[in-house]
């Protein structure tokens, strides 16, 4: 189990990949789930944030490529569907089963260069996917056998669509109002059109070779592809080093934050549902 004073990102810190600033999602000490689609959605999102992340894209400060804005908008059509398609509103009744008590499964997680990726983008993008999948993970819902509600979608669902309107908003120019409005969806034209040099300083659009030595091979990259058991990872895992728990703990004493023990190495999209509000 992760260390569960904080919820932060978890650094997946095993071999090489922990050199390289790979994270996965905080499960915290919610290591699976009953609820079929809250499986799926782990799935789905964990796998397709693994082939993001692995994309060059990651490792250039410069505006990610058409190629990768195309494959976040499929994600986003793609989870939008499947939470807008399965989530049951409140007054709508709940369908149950009757004899059959589901065993349930163990989440998989799919670890993903996070920590010391150097394209500002992919790296807010995948933080935002990560919590995305932790908020899953960690929800009530999945103690229910057979069906997520319309709270459960929109909490895990802003995440994706925040990331979505960031994208069209910074990179394609829309405004807010447009970007945040109920099935706004880009077209084939915005990515037809799409120049981040209309956008960007000349700064933003120049960057020096990165490393080379951590671009690993699609058989190196196996089991990670396959998705790993969250029982299975190391006991140990924490946060990225250098974060204000340690920093705080080593600087800071005063009646606010009290010393602590530092523990640990289509035309439309479908709409998600609002988030909850407090």
């Amino acid at each position: 189990m992760p260390i569960t004073n904080t919820d932060a990102i978890l650094h997946y810190n095993v071999g090489l990949f922990g050199d390289a600033g790979y994270a996965v999602p905080n499960w915290s000490n919610d290591v699976g789930s009953l609820n079929p689609t809250i499986l799926d959605w782990t799935q789905l999102v964990g796998r397709n944030l693994f082939h993001l992340m692995h994309h060059e894209d990651v490792d250039l400060r410069i505006p990610p490529s058409r190629n990768t804005l195309e494959r976040i908008h499929k994600l986003y059509l793609r989870a939008a569907n499947v939470l807008a398609g399965r989530a049951v509103p409140s007054g709508e009744r709940n369908m149950e089963v009757q004899h059959v008590r589901p065993a349930g499964e163990v989440f998989r997680v799919f670890p993903v260069p996070l920590f010391k990726v150097r394209n500002p983008f992919m790296r807010r993008w995948g933080e935002l996917v990560l919590i995305s999948l932790a908020e899953a993970m960690q929800h009530t819902e999945n103690r229910k056998e057979m069906e997520i509600s319309t709270a459960f979608a929109g909490q895990v669902g802003q995440y994706i669509r925040r990331i979505y309107a960031n994208m069209a908003i910074e990179l394609f120019g829309k405004p807010r109002t447009e970007a945040m409005a109920d099935g706004f969806t880009l077209t084939d034209a915005d990515f037809d059109a799409y120049n981040p040099q209309e956008f960007f300083t000349a700064t933003e659009m120049v960057d020096t070779v990165p490393r080379l030595d951590r671009v690993l091979t699609e058989d190196r990259l196996e089991l990670l592809a396959e998705g790993i058991p969250v029982t299975q990872l190391p006991a140990d895992l924490a946060p990225w080093p250098t974060n204000l728990t340690n920093l705080y703990t080593d600087l800071r004493t005063d009646s606010t934050v009290g010393p602590t023990r530092r523990g640990g190495g289509s035309s439309a999209a479908p709409v998600i549902p609002p988030a909850p509000r407090p």
